[in-house]
């Protein structure tokens, strides 16, 4: 099934910052003595201020993910009946701010990218274990040399979408310098009361981000501030059973096959999903893929379970002296 075949229309628009209130900013002076700041309003006056949202227009939008991603069942559940009352209200997809909480390799980033994929909505992701200042997501003052807008403001003013799929990884690795905090900008992000009132640093115009859909990733809680942890639905997502493993297992040999013209067989052989099943979902991808290339080394159109050299094509690879 393409992505197109499952895709959530889009069927309205919003504005997300006033033009008006662009022109007024230009003409305060800041944009004299900052020429990136002068740079971004002249994009942000040609873009314009609306963007696109997404509607949902049945409940059964999300149904694929069952089968691609069903360690994460649950919380398919409850993101449905946000669902179900989009449908209802004829409203745009909109859910409280999501964190998956699990052991690396469990397919939390990959279950993000395929809700995004399935939304049909725009996808920005962003390495917290990376950040270490908090203009990141908020922005730094324009009065700073080398100042720039945060991740969030890029993202809609350049974007298509006014509620974007935002996915913060690794948020529990977030550090740095404590005074700049890389998560303060979140205390005001995540209501959506303070949201819709955004205020970049180094834009200073208000945006209006409440439409915004979170998914946040961490491996442990107990790092996260508890204002950030309490604006949050928390889930913990297991290692996916044997039978559940199997699944993802079919699921991606068939993604693959139906990507490329390799000449292999629609369904993938059982003991070779058997293979893949004693694995971490994130390194099954690399391991069918080397396992394709072994089987077209010995001209081969199908699998065999020897082609999955696991131990190869999952360990770090050195190259040096």
């Amino acid at each position: 099934m393409t992505d197109a075949g499952i895709r959530i229309p889009l069927a309205e628009c919003r504005e997300i910052y006033s033009v008006s209130d662009v022109n007024r900013a230009m003409e305060s002076g800041a944009t004299a003595r900052n020429e990136s700041l002068a740079a971004f309003y002249e994009k942000m006056k040609l873009l314009g201020g609306v963007r696109y949202v997404v509607k949902p227009s049945s409940f059964d939008g999300l149904d694929p993910l069952y089968e691609r991603c069903p360690n994460f069942s649950p919380v398919l559940d409850d993101l449905k009946r946000y669902l179900a009352l989009a449908v209802a209200g004829n409203e745009p997809m909109s859910f409280t701010p999501v964190l998956l909480l699990g052991e690396p390799g469990i397919g939390k980033t990959h279950f993000a990218r395929q809700l995004a994929n399935v939304l049909g909505t725009g996808f920005e992701f962003l390495s917290m274990s990376a950040l270490t200042a908090g203009w990141i997501l908020g922005g730094a003052s324009s009065q700073w040399s080398h100042s720039r807008p945060g991740k969030v403001a890029q993202a809609l003013v350049c974007g298509d979408y006014a509620n974007p799929l935002l996915v913060l990884d690794e948020v529990d690795k977030a550090g740095g310098d404590p005074r700049y905090d890389p998560m303060g900008a979140l205390y005001g992000l995540l209501e959506q009361d303070t949201a819709r009132q955004f205020k970049d640093e180094f834009v200073e115009v208000d945006i209006d981000a409440s439409h915004i859909m979170w998914v946040s990733t961490a491996n442990d809680e107990r790092s996260i501030p508890e204002p950030i942890l309490s604006r949050m639905n928390v889930y913990t997502v297991p290692r996916p059973d044997y039978d559940q493993a199997c699944t993802i297992a079919r699921t991606l040999y068939e993604e693959i096959v139906a990507a490329h013209d390799w000449g292999f067989g629609p369904d993938a052989p059982e003991d070779v999903v058997g293979g893949l099943a004693g694995i971490p979902p994130r390194d099954m991808r690399k391991v069918l893929m080397a396992a394709f290339g072994n089987a077209k080394l010995e001209r081969r159109d199908h699998l065999l379970p020897a082609d999955l050299d696991v131990g190869r094509a999952t360990r770090q690879k050195k190259i040096g002296f």
